[in-house]
């Protein structure tokens, strides 16, 4: 366990500091009210979310600690974003579509008032 923690944990400082270096770079060239660099970690990190389970489940790594290292750590570090388009690909690949769809529906609503009612605590 403790070893798995830490392969996590290696790949989430990892995953973090390539989100910080994404942000970075795109502002070097974009200065405009769309925030670029968040979209692109999302897109980026589900591109990559997809191509590493792709990968190690070719391989017949899906249970490996690379797969703690890339997939939880790095890429949860990068984006959970990721995590989330997996979850609903997963949900659409097993036949449940409305599933999915109250899924994305609810993370959204749900998560913009959670921030809405974070920011009004704290007034």
């Amino acid at each position: 366990m403790l070893k798995t923690i830490l392969y996590i944990a290696l790949g989430g400082a990892i995953g973090s500091v390539f989100r910080f270096l994404t942000t970075v770079l795109v502002s070097k060239f974009w200065s405009n009210h769309f925030p670029l660099a968040t979209f692109l970690a999302n897109v980026v990190g589900c591109f990559l979310i997809g191509l590493f389970m792709g990968i190690l489940a070719k391989n017949q790594l899906a249970d490996s600690n690379l797969k703690w290292f890339l997939i939880t750590g790095f890429c949860g570090g990068y984006t959970t974003f990721s995590t989330f388009g997996l979850e609903n690909y997963n949900l659409f690949q097993n036949q449940n579509s409305l599933l999915a769809f109250g899924y994305i529906g609810l993370s959204i609503l749900v998560g913009l008032f959670a921030l809405w009612l974070g920011l009004f605590v704290t007034k």
